[in-house]
């Protein structure tokens, strides 16, 4: 049977010591050219340029013969775990495909050829989020909450676990439960996952449970055990990521106009399994010398030096918004996090999403930056942040001027190359190639670039001759989101969220910058 190897973890951090340097040789350009784009903002300068892997075109799946993404010249794709398909323990696939990353590698045992100098190459394993509310519930190894929490419904959300070997797509299992709108999330540096619930309520189920947590998912299905980290707080959680010469825990929120930025300072810095449930100090971003600093409309070169503020409660229940409190709805209220955190001078974000470690730096995405054409904040197209861990400064990175650009970016991930990918969660984003939401890249010098459009649009034909069940329809402005790469980044893995599909894409990717 297969198990995870803790001697590879080496691969997965050497991966991202390389990431480092093209990251970082790429960030001076973008700004530069992001800074002349704001001082001249001409259409054009903003529209995304030509890709250098070439002009997109329908590509046939390998696993399915389905069209169902626009793709460079030399590449390709295997689909995998689309919701409905059965699983390895029978359960059906659940749908709504969300954040997601390889954690890490397994070798065979007793199996001559095979694994640690063998022949052919690791096996991947990946976690993958599934974004779901009340319903019927994944039976999984982590059971977190069995109760109803509305309508008589359970909670469905949760996790599975894939692997990947070869060009091949081997198991399907689950291995969270009983959660609830798992959306984003992301890896540890030890091999596990952070999954992330993104609900904000205050309601317990039938059982007494709560939502709005931190579960971690080990590679081990059955090593997840299903308990909160209720020390990382009680809020609407998008995305995590950890930096690994601390430990530190970074988080976003994604909460409208009251989104702050946290960081879990661990007690237990031994970084294994389990070692989170140990506590430690919650804390929110403050801007240096200003109070509650309104980042919800970012300009290119925008810079802020960045201290903590602690959180003492991390569970506590969500407070009405305070009267004067601005850019939100009359009855809006606040996390219990942030509304402690705000009282203390914190920052505000418009949406906090993804995020993403690259030695010494954490890239940040708002997705809602900016203003909508009636002038209303945090209803813009979205931008990238960059925080650097050891100067503690926060720096507007790359802000979309129209939706050509990038149509509110939500997870993100850096290859090992050093190249930026944004996933795309703004609809249709209509462009030359036509409706379908895309994975935008971003060149050394700075300008976005289209690599790949979703293309999902099923037939029921298409659907029975595939030997799927998903329901027919065009699913073209279905947001792309769990992006992310092998260690080597010679592999691709993507999903498609509705109607829930998982891809593996490869190619010629030293053509490009990505």
């Amino acid at each position: 049977m297969p198990v995870f190897d803790p001697a590879r973890r080496h691969l997965l951090k050497g991966s991202a010591a390389a990431m480092a340097a093209g990251a970082l040789g790429s960030l001076g350009a973008l700004q530069a050219r992001q800074a002349m784009a704001t001082q001249n903002p001409d259409p054009v300068r903003l529209a995304p340029v030509p890709s250098r892997y070439g002009p997109l075109a329908p590509v046939a799946d390998r696993s399915t013969g389905l069209p169902l993404l626009l793709l460079p010249k030399g590449f390709s794709y295997r689909s995998f775990g689309w919701s409905g398909d059965r699983m390895d323990d029978g359960q059906p696939c659940p749908d709504r495909h969300d954040g997601m990353a390889v954690v890490g590698m397994r070798h065979p045992r007793n199996r001559p050829g095979r694994g640690r100098g063998g022949k052919h190459g690791p096996e991947y394993v990946l976690i993958r989020n599934h974004e779901r509310g009340a319903g019927t519930p994944i039976q999984a190894p982590g059971m977190y909450d069995s109760g109803v929490v509305s309508n008589g419904l359970q909670a469905a959300g949760g996790t599975t676990t894939l692997t990947y070997r070869d060009g091949s797509w081997g198991a399907l299992e689950p291995s969270l439960g009983g959660t609830l709108v798992n959306c984003a999330g992301g890896p540890t540096p030890w091999g596990t996952w952070l999954s992330c619930e993104e609900i904000k309520t205050d309601a317990r189920s039938s059982t007494g449970q709560r939502h709005g947590y931190v579960f971690e998912v080990d590679p081990d299905s059955e090593r997840t055990s299903g308990r909160p980290l209720i020390g990382l707080g009680r809020f609407s959680h998008e995305a995590v990521a950890v930096d690994p010469r601390t430990g530190i825990v970074y988080l976003t929120e994604d909460d409208r106009n009251k989104s702050g930025l946290y960081r879990f300072i661990p007690n237990d810095r031994r970084g294994r399994n389990g070692s989170l449930e140990n506590g430690g100090r919650l804390q929110a971003a403050r801007v240096r010398g200003r109070r509650n600093a309104d980042l919800t409309v970012a300009g290119i070169g925008d810079e802020y030096a960045l201290e903590w503020v602690d959180v003492p409660d991390p569970d506590l229940d969500t407070i009405a918004a305070p009267a004067g409190f601005p850019d939100v709805s009359a009855g809006d209220t606040l996390s219990g996090p942030f509304a402690q955190a705000w009282a203390e001078g914190a920052l505000r974000m418009s949406r906090g999403e993804g995020i993403w470690y690259s030695y010494g730096k954490m890239f940040i995405v708002d997705t809602s930056t900016g203003v909508d054409s009636q002038g209303r904040k945090g209803r813009g197209n979205g931008a990238v942040w960059v925080l650097d861990l050891f100067t503690q400064r926060l720096k507007a990175l790359f802000v979309s001027g129209n939706q050509l650009a990038a149509h509110n970016p939500d997870n993100l991930t850096v290859s090992a190359r050093g190249g930026v990918l944004l996933c795309e969660d703004g609809g249709e984003s209509p462009d030359d190639y036509g409706p379908g939401s895309r994975l935008i890249g971003l060149t050394r010098a700075g300008e976005s670039f289209y690599f790949c459009k979703n293309n999902v649009a099923l037939t029921s034909t298409q659907i029975g001759n595939a030997g799927k069940t998903v329901a027919e329809g065009d699913y073209r402005g279905s947001e792309f989101c769990g992006a992310c790469w092998d260690p080597l980044s010679r592999t691709l893995f993507v999903n498609v969220q509705s109607p829930g599909i998982t891809l593996a894409i490869t190619g010629p990717w030293e053509r490009g910058p990505l």
